[in-house]
This record gives C-alpha cells, sequence and structure tokens, in this order.
C-alpha cells in the first residue's frame, strides 16, 4: 500500500502553501490543469487554487480544441481556465499554437498558401481572444520542433512550409498581443546535448533576424532510471546570455512502477535540483508542474509500466517530492548545514586505455536537503581534477589517458550543496592504447559570435593515424579574461586558461581517417575580441 510510506506532514509544509514562497523569491510555481476535474473536484480545484500562482491549460488551448474545424472556433476551456486564473490571482501561459501533433487533419491536408493563411489566422483569434485579458500573460508559440539528433522535426508543417512557418508564428502572436511573452518549447533539452544546442543556435539565429522569441521553454519531462541532466543549470544560463526568458515548462519525473520509498526519495532529489537550478538563473521565470496529482497524468498512458510522477497521489496526499519542491523555493537550500555521510571507497572495473567504471557505498543524509548526488575526482596533489557526477554510487568514466595511472576519490553532494567528506582512495592504471602511425587533430570553427561571448562549433577531431582509437585529448587554452560557459560531447576539465576536453562515451571510438565533434561556448569582456586559436590533440 501507498499509504506505508508516505511521509508525514512536517512543520515545513504546513508553513505556506508553495505560491507563496515562489512568489518570495520572484518566481512562479505552476501546474497544468485539466479542464474536467477543474469542474467536477474540489479538492483538485481547492490544490490548483492555494498551491500555484502560475497555471497552463493542458489541452483546451491546444488547436483541436480551439479550432476542430477551419474557422469554428470554441472557447469553452480556455475560457474556464483563464476564468480560473482570474478568480484566483494566478497568471496564464498559453499551450501551445503551432504543434504538429494535436493539430486537426484539415490543417494538416492544406497546400503552402492555404496553410500558413490558416495558421496567421488561427494564431490571430486565439492570441487576440485573450490579448486584454491581464491574466494570461505567455504563449507557448511554437512546440517541438526538432528530433532529438538537432535536425529540424519532418512534420508536416516543416515540410510544407519548411523552417520559415517558426518566424511567422512568432510575428503573428506578436501582431495579436504586442505585450505577451512568446516562448519556444521542447522536451530533452535539459542539458547541453545535440538538441538543445540546435535550439540554441536557431533562437540566436531568430532573434539577430528581430524574430520577436522573448523566452525558451525546457519541458523538463525526467525519469528517474535515467539519470539527472546535471548540466541543466548551466543550460539554462547559457540561453539567458542571448538575451531571453528560460522557464521550466512541463515538469514530471517518472519512475518505473511500483513506488517505493527510495523511488521517492530520489523523484524528490530531481525536483528539488529543478527548482534550484531555476532558482539560480536570475533570468529563469518559474517552473511549472505537468499536472500535480497521480490520478490525472499523462504518464502511464505513454510509457506503460511507469508512474507516479508528480508531487501529490492519488488520494491528493503530498509526497516527498512536494516537500522538496517547498523546501526549495523556501529556501531549504540555505538552511541545512548537514553534509551528508563519506562515501564508501571506490573500486574500480571494466577499466580500459580510456574509461573505466567505479562503484563505492552509497552515503545517507540527515540534514532534509536530501541526497543529490557525488562528484569524482582525480588526486593530483594541490590542484584536484573533476573527472564526472553521478546521482548514483556508480560512473564511467571516459576520455581518460591510456597507460596512465590514476587515483581517485569520491565526495557525495546533497540538495542544499554541502559536500561530504573524501571518500578513501582508489588507484588503477588504464591499459594501453592501440598503435599506429600519425595521430588526431582538431581544427576548431567558430559558429557565432557576440559583443561578450562566442560559439565554437565544431571542433573537428580526426583519426590521422592507421589504426582505430578508442579515446582522444583536445587541449586548448582561452584568451585571458575569457572564461568557458558550455561545452557539449566532450569531458571538459579546466585549470586556469587551459581546457582539456575529453570525448564522451559516444564518440571515443575512431576508425583511421573517421571524425568526430564537440563544441563549447566562452564568455568574454565586452569589447574584447578575441576567440580561442589553437588545438592540440592526443
Amino acid at each position: 500500500m501507498l499509504a506505508a510510506f508516505l511521509l508525514p506532514a512536517t512543520a515545513a509544509e504546513a508553513s505556506g502553501p508553495l505560491r507563496t514562497h515562489a512568489q518570495a523569491r520572484s518566481k512562479f510555481i505552476g501546474a497544468a490543469l485539466a479542464t474536467s476535474p477543474l469542474s467536477n473536484e474540489t479538492a483538485y480545484r481547492n490544490i490548483a487554487a492555494t498551491e500555484f500562482n502560475q497555471i497552463t491549460a493542458e489541452n483546451a488551448m491546444k488547436w483541436d480544441a480551439t479550432e476542430p474545424n477551419p474557422g469554428q472556433f470554441n472557447f469553452s476551456g480556455a475560457d474556464a481556465i483563464v476564468n480560473f486564473a482570474n478568480q484566483n490571482n494566478q497568471q496564464v501561459h498559453g499551450h501551445t499554437l503551432v504543434w504538429h501533433s494535436q493539430t486537426p487533419g484539415w490543417v494538416q491536408s492544406l497546400g503552402a498558401s492555404a496553410m500558413r493563411t490558416a495558421m496567421q489566422n488561427h494564431i490571430s483569434q486565439v492570441v487576440g481572444r485573450y490579448a486584454s485579458n491581464a491574466a494570461v500573460v505567455s504563449w507557448d508559440v511554437v512546440n517541438e520542433v526538432f528530433e532529438d539528433n538537432g535536425n529540424m522535426r519532418t512534420s508536416f508543417w516543416y515540410n510544407t512550409l519548411g523552417q520559415s512557418y517558426i518566424a511567422d508564428a512568432f510575428r503573428a502572436a506578436r501582431a495579436a498581443d504586442p505585450d505577451a511573452r512568446l516562448c519556444i518549447n521542447d522536451y530533452n533539452v535539459e542539458g547541453i546535448n545535440a538538441k538543445s544546442t540546435a535550439m540554441y543556435n536557431l533562437v540566436s539565429s531568430l532573434r539577430q533576424q528581430g524574430v520577436p522569441v522573448d523566452c525558451v521553454g525546457f519541458q523538463g519531462h525526467l525519469a528517474i532510471q535515467f539519470g539527472f541532466p546535471n548540466d541543466l543549470q548551466q543550460n539554462l544560463q547559457r540561453f539567458a546570455a542571448l538575451g531571453v526568458q528560460v522557464r521550466i515548462t512541463e515538469l514530471d519525473v517518472r519512475m518505473q512502477m511500483p513506488r517505493d520509498s527510495t523511488k521517492d526519495a530520489t523523484q524528490a532529489t530531481y525536483y528539488r535540483n529543478v527548482v534550484n537550478a531555476c532558482l539560480a538563473v536570475s533570468a529563469c521565470a518559474g517552473v511549472t508542474i505537468w499536472g500535480f496529482t497521480d490520478k490525472y497524468s499523462w504518464v502511464p498512458d505513454t510509457f506503460p509500466g511507469q508512474g507516479a510522477a508528480l508531487i501529490y497521489n492519488e488520494s491528493y496526499q503530498q509526497k516527498p517530492s512536494y516537500t522538496a519542491v517547498h523546501d526549495a523555493l523556501a529556501g531549504g537550500t540555505t538552511t541545512d548545514p548537514t553534509p551528508p555521510t563519506t562515501p564508501g571507497t571506490p573500486s574500480s572495473s571494466n577499466v580500459t586505455s580510456n574509461s573505466a567504471t567505479l562503484t563505492w557505498t552509497a552515503s545517507t543524509d540527515s540534514g532534509g536537503s536530501g541526497l543529490a548526488g557525488y562528484n569524482v575526482y582525480r588526486e593530483q596533489g594541490t590542484t584536484d581534477t573533476q573527472l564526472g557526477q553521478s546521482t548514483t554510487n556508480s560512473i564511467t568514466l571516459t576520455g581518460l589517458t591510456p597507460s596512465t595511472q590514476y587515483q581517485v576519490y569520491v565526495r557525495a553532494r546533497d540538495g542544499a550543496g554541502n559536500l561530504s567528506g573524501n571518500s578513501a582512495l582508489a588507484t588503477f592504471t588504464t591499459t594501453a592504447g592501440p598503435g599506429g602511425g600519425g595521430g588526431c587533430t582538431a581544427v576548431g570553427t567558430v559558429q557565432t559570435q557576440w559583443n561578450n561571448g562566442y560559439v565554437v562549433q565544431p571542433v573537428t577531431v580526426t583519426n590521422g593515424g592507421t589504426s582505430a582509437i578508442t579515446g582522444w585529448t583536445v587541449t586548448f587554452t582561452l584568451p585571458a579574461g575569457h572564461t568557458l560557459s558550455g561545452s557539449w560531447n566532450a569531458a571538459v576539465t579546466i585549470s586556469g586558461q587551459t581546457v582539456t576536453a575529453r570525448n564522451a562515451g559516444h564518440n571515443g571510438n575512431l576508425a583511421p581517417s573517421a571524425s568526430t565533434s564537440f563544441g563549447y561556448q566562452v564568455s568574454r569582456p565586452n569589447g574584447n575580441t578575441q576567440t580561442v586559436s589553437g588545438y592540440t590533440c592526443a
């Protein structure tokens, strides 16, 4: 029974609803709402009104709900959401105007000219209806335009209109409401990866063209079995540097069923980490949870065998994840002075020329902020190097140097940022790398730059030898005053102005003449026009 491991109510939970603490931090905490339980269930309605200062219509503002037939609009569900927000002093985020899903077939079958006209008219009517309503402050203008590999999604929009539909949609939305904040929204862009970098490049390009992209939405559909995107805060910050607002738009954290207390604790850590990442970035407006009760969640139908993704259970009882969100918003990250216990001595296995797996006995945390994960370091005397992070008590390190002895230790971290003591050292030696003439080369291309920063992508790494390689290390020097603000597709360490980029787990193996690439972003002083030049590859 679930009740066997639900946490009891605490003083922290009783100190005020989520919205009170979010507002005190100048953030919103929101929920996606469904119209049926909002109309029919008192408990649902009361929690929605009491806990959240922002709401999103889960389905009632999508195209199939608002314009099921050409020119025939139905705003009953959308109006119900907006009226509820006005009654409860909440802001509304409109979701969503242009999407490949939940769009009627009549739209999908149109030719290019008619489709563009239908899109512009739909945006004009839907956004225009609420342009004078103070509660409706922002919109997801376009939704999910990329594949996970960073290519444009070949939706009916793209296939018929090309990429120009995105800019056209934003311009139509701005014409319909000059004051609304206009967002682009996608999933699997929480960490720095090919998809989020494609989003970054698109937003940068659109803004340079004068297209009114005001904000970027990071959906946040996470799962405890896949690990937490530990570069979330860093990723939010690199988008903020473009001059846009950022926000978490559709947060949920699913698990393999059945629930248990260990899974609940991990889920709570994920929720806490997301909220803390947003709190740490001034341009992050807030966090919207995609629903709030497991009774009404899209997850079980979409991911068979998974569920329990939200902060209330099916009986409207608060889960540990609620407490995690609450305490993060209430400043829980500054009231836990107790670090986790020291991890056990790591043991090494599966050691190759460029990788090794470490496992250790897990730490515990009694300070209240929860165990957030582990940092793994290489012991190097005065300057130890962080080799990686993990949310579990094991990690596979990649990008190591062949025929090299490593002494490593582990430190646990909690949700408040406290670090444990160092574990005992573990020592292992990587095996010899393959032979062969030649070596690897690295060439970097500045993709884009602005007054106080630039993006280098790709840095192309090529195996110039006659034998396959299983790992590479690229070294380069940042000009004085420059700082690395993001990287992707490589494991990066920094010592002074020297940056060492080692292959990630998926791009270390290169046949002769084969290439791969990684990228990075740099911040620099205003007016400084220098960029990195010169790369060493080994």
